[in-house]
């Protein structure tokens, strides 16, 4: 780094100070000389000595050299005239040698600027371009020069790659002999795509072009095209994998751009019948059922412009034989050859229809043989219930002994329960099938309540708390609510501890839009994983304890919910084990103006 020397101010660089005092040096040197060779008559040397103040000052200072070669020819010129006056031979020939000083300064300091302006730039470019430069020699590939970009691409300083052979630089073998077999061909090559070799033996993808400089040097720019072919290549693979996808995909995949089918998968190809080429360039709506092209032409309107088509996405489609086949459609927008398009996915469901269908006749009729069932177990029931109700109602008329009417009276009860499962078997059969209506009227919640309480004799089996305001009333079917409300106030009863405590609690607000009444007992309880089952048929939440300590086979929640649901709401629970459950009945205050049938 140089040094600087302030003068006046003036911040001068020692090395320019150092010039400034040889050029002086060598200029009074020079003077001195030649006054002493024309007091001498010595006319041999000293006119040339002025050259070297002038060749040295237009060299480091082109600029600045004309004005010392000036300098030397006043000095000469001052120095001739006053050895030769009135010589004027002499004379003229000392303005001559002036008027030369200055020529040589001048051509000297042209074509030392333009040279180093020429060099300036050169060196800009090959420091500063943006693309790697390498000079390396054409019989050794030695590298005599390199600049920091070919360097960085590379992973190596400049310095490490001067002397490398170039050849040496290739990835493998086959991109270093095809190397070769270019260079040999001609003078100059562009736009050679091939593979170098970073520090850590990574492919690195360039694009070289070189040309022969004089003598064996060649100068060879290098482009990075690594991110770009690895963007290419990447999609290319990208592209491929689209392509197994798509082909293997279980699920028919049609591309429609301008309405007509550009590309289709061979699932489709099955799906329909149709070979490939009987599908590409037909519009897709030429294979949907007639009376579904309407809605199918409205889908793939709104495909185009997403979000996701709203309403009807089921189309039936039409085979090559004939055959009415369903599919659901998922589409989305993609660009196909630089244009918008339309991907549709065909999901074939007829099988899933065909096996809705057979589940349907299943539960049909699984349906009809419960009532078949309920029915045929009901029918005997009838006449046992009759003669043990007739023997109760005269023990003594038939001679029975206390013992004996102890015992009738335990069948009767078994009897009744019985009759009260069929019912409900019944009854479940009923909903199930969704032919129940309701019957909504107006009434009292706390009319129904103390009916309900009465009518099953809950007073006498646990202690229970009421908290409802008397002006509360439903509009609902009061038949089927009741059954609601027996059934968890027995459940609550049932399953609760001694001494068993029962809240029933109304909690909705006027601003509320449900009524919401609560049923809050002190039993079992019920665990997180068993309160998903209990509404579901035929559970309990203790299968196995349960239905022998209350003789229950778990129907009474099912149409419990089912009837809540066809008014519109829904029951909820809290349970905590060993501390007691809540089961709460929501129902909307206004009646729904589309009423629930089948309960879903």
């Amino acid at each position: 780094m140089d040094r600087f020397v302030t003068i006046w101010h003036y911040r001068v660089p020692h090395t320019d100070l150092v010039r400034f005092w040889v050029i002086a040096s060598l200029a009074i040197s020079s003077t001195f000389v030649t006054a002493l060779a024309l007091a001498g008559n010595i006319d041999t040397i000293y006119p040339q000595l002025f050259y070297f103040p002038i060749l040295y000052a237009s060299y480091f200072f082109p600029r600045r050299g004309i004005y010392v070669a000036g300098s030397c020819a006043v000095a000469y010129e001052a120095i001739s005239y006053y050895y030769s006056f009135p010589n004027l031979l002499g004379m003229g020939y000392a303005t001559g040698q002036g008027i030369f000083f200055i020529c040589i300064g001048a051509a000297v300091s042209y074509f030392t600027d333009k040279i180093r302006t020429s060099e300036a730039r050169y060196r800009s470019i090959f420091e500063y371009s943006q693309i790697g430069i390498v000079l390396f020699d054409q019989n050794t590939f030695a590298v005599t020069l390199a600049n920091d970009q070919f360097g960085a691409m590379l992973g190596y300083t400049a310095e490490e790659l001067v002397k490398t052979p170039f050849s040496h630089l290739f990835f493998n073998r086959d991109e270093q002999r095809r190397f070769y077999e270019r260079f040999g061909s001609s003078e100059e090559i562009v736009d050679f795509e091939t593979r170098l070799a970073t520090r850590g033996r990574e492919p690195f993808y360039v694009n070289l072009s070189w040309s022969r400089l004089n003598g064996n040097l060649v100068s060879c720019s290098v482009i990075d095209i690594n991110t770009r072919t690895q963007g290419k290549e990447a999609a290319e693979d990208h592209a491929a994998r689209y392509r197994q996808v798509t082909e293997s995909s279980p699920t028919g995949i049609v591309i429609i751009q301008n309405m007509q089918i550009i590309y289709t998968n061979p699932s489709f190809t099955t799906f329909s019948g149709y070979a490939r080429d009987d599908l590409i360039g037909r519009e897709l709506s030429a294979f949907v059922h007639a009376d579904d092209i309407t809605d199918f032409q409205g889908y793939l309107k709104q495909a185009e412009t997403p979000p996701v088509p709203s309403g009807k996405t089921e189309f039936r489609f039409l085979t090559k034989t004939g055959e009415t086949k369903l599919a659901t459609l998922f589409s989305t927008t993609i660009k196909q050859g630089g244009k918008p398009a339309l991907l549709v996915n065909i999901v074939d469901i007829s099988e899933r229809e065909k096996l809705k269908d057979q589940i349907e006749q299943d539960s049909e009729r699984r349906r009809g043989v419960i009532s078949t069932v309920a029915h045929e177990l009901r029918t005997p029931l009838q006449p046992i219930m009759g003669y043990l109700n007739l023997l109760m109602q005269d023990p003594k008329g038939f001679g029975l002994t206390d013992e004996t009417k102890n015992i009738l009276d335990r069948c009767l009860q078994s009897v009744d329960r019985e009759r009260q499962i069929i019912n409900q078997m019944l009854e479940f059969s009923v909903l199930d099938s969704g032919k129940t209506d309701l019957d909504y009227s107006t009434f009292s919640l706390s009319a129904l309540l103390k009916n309900i309480i009465e009518t099953g004799g809950y007073m006498m089996k646990a202690d229970i708390a009421i908290e409802i305001p008397l002006d509360v009333t439903f509009e609902a079917d009061q038949n089927k609510i009741y059954v609601v409300i027996n059934s968890m106030l027995s459940n609550a009863v049932n399953y609760s501890k001694p001494p068993r405590r029962i809240k029933i609690i109304y909690r909705s607000s006027g601003s509320d839009t449900h009524h919401r009444l609560a049923i809050q007992d002190n039993g079992v309880g019920i665990t997180g994983t068993q309160l998903d089952a209990i509404f579901e048929p035929f559970q309990l939440a203790d299968s196995e304890k349960l239905s022998r300590k209350y003789d229950r086979i778990g129907l009474s929640l099912s149409i419990a919910k089912k009837y809540i649901q066809m008014h519109g709401g829904y029951i909820s629970v809290d349970s905590i084990v060993s501390v007691g459950s809540t089961f709460t009945i929501h129902i909307p205050k206004i009646r729904p103006k589309e009423v629930v049938k089948d309960g879903t």
